[in-house]
């Protein structure tokens, strides 16, 4: 069984957002626990207060280093981390290879950020990666961590019901997927491409690798041309 541990100032966001659809079969089969700890219950203020103003001044608040490392020392306790993801757009992109690599670990803990950020001081004690899901900010880590624990998800044996489809979704070996259809071969004037009725499985593998190629070339040319450069022979 894998665990996520997701350390949060708003643990019912993972859990609302989590607990739905495979994820959530997952969890009631034993094959992954997801767990969202409130940093706010490891706070020694009296208010509860988990942030502070930035020394050197500047806009914004910070969370302090106390609340989170008591947080993660107590969530540790029972189950050593394997690796703590901060979740941060200043970190490491994360992609399909990162997910499938996570997914070999017993024990994620992530680390959701708010306000200006967290105290650098605890990330230099506890974090073991700076993780990004784009260029881009967000309110919250919160977000970023359930992207990132449904993609890894997808790797853990027996959480997908079809162990194929890890192997000829998007991303998996370079390439976007290729178009899908399904019943009824004509809708709104429009068909199902005829080789996919063949039965001639050769013949649909090379025309589902081939529009693989073309989807890729034009909606993410960045990934179409990593690919050629590693297959010049398909160019």
């Amino acid at each position: 069984m894998t665990r996520f541990t997701v350390m949060t100032l708003f643990p019912e966001m993972i859990e609302a957002g989590l607990n739905v659809s495979i994820l959530a079969r997952a969890a009631q089969s034993g094959l992954i626990d997801i767990r969202a700890v409130n940093i706010r219950d490891y706070t020694d203020n009296k208010h509860g207060r988990v942030d502070d103003y930035t020394y050197g001044g500047g806009a914004g608040m910070l969370m302090q280093a106390q609340p989170i490392y008591d947080c993660f020392a107590k969530v540790t306790e029972e189950c050593p981390a394997d690796r703590v993801i901060y979740v941060t757009p200043q970190g490491k992109r994360f992609d399909q290879p990162m997910a499938t690599e996570l997914a070999k670990e017993d024990h994620l803990v992530f680390l959701c950020g708010h306000y200006e950020g967290v105290d650098e001081r605890v990330l230099e004690k506890i974090v073991t990666d700076h993780v990004s899901i784009g260029d881009y900010v967000l309110t919250g880590g919160e977000l970023p961590a359930m992207v990132m624990i449904d993609a890894i998800s997808r790797h853990i044996t027996g959480v997908l019901h079809n162990e194929d489809s890890t192997e000829t979704e998007s991303f998996s070996e370079g390439l976007l997927e290729y178009p899908q259809y399904t019943r009824p071969e004509e809708w709104m004037g429009i068909k199902v491409p005829e080789i996919l009725l063949s039965g001639d499985h050769a013949k649909v593998d090379a025309w589902r690798h081939k529009e693989s190629l073309i989807r890729t070339k034009n909606r993410r040319p960045d990934m179409y041309d990593a690919y050629i450069a590693s297959h010049p022979e398909e160019a």
